[in-house]
């Protein structure tokens, strides 16, 4: 059950051919401050899938602070995932115009709304 300050996000980028080994590997083994900094900027509940026939990563997450756009912007200044977007980056081509990587103006990966939830019996 979700929090009434949860903030579900959805999001959808595409994974290159040639990257998906490598994609899953390195995801076997999210480095720590990568995760510290999710953790700082209160996002829960992240998982990626991967959908194989339209090459499509699918990612999914609560944000359950009071600032989204201030605690992405913190980060996007965090040094160990600005290491880690520049080697997943490579693998992933973005579907909005004009995006050149992670934590930029141009949003990297493709934000996905929200048109049904079911949240079952409390």
């Amino acid at each position: 059950m979700s929090a009434p300050h949860t903030k579900r996000i959805c999001q959808i980028i595409k994974l290159k051919d040639e990257a998906l080994e490598e994609y899953k590997a390195i995801h076997a083994n999210v480095w720590p401050g990568v995760l510290a900094a999710l953790e700082r900027a209160h996002i829960v509940d992240y998982s990626i899938n991967y959908y194989a026939p339209l090459k499509l990563l699918i990612a999914t997450m609560k944000y359950t602070g009071n600032d989204y756009e201030g605690d992405m912007k913190k980060v996007a200044e965090d040094p160990e995932t600005q290491k880690w977007w520049a080697v997943t980056d490579g693998m992933q081509e973005s579907f909005n115009e004009g995006a050149t990587g992670s934590g930029k103006e141009v949003p990297w990966w493709t934000e996905v709304p929200e048109v049904f939830r079911f949240e079952g019996k409390p």
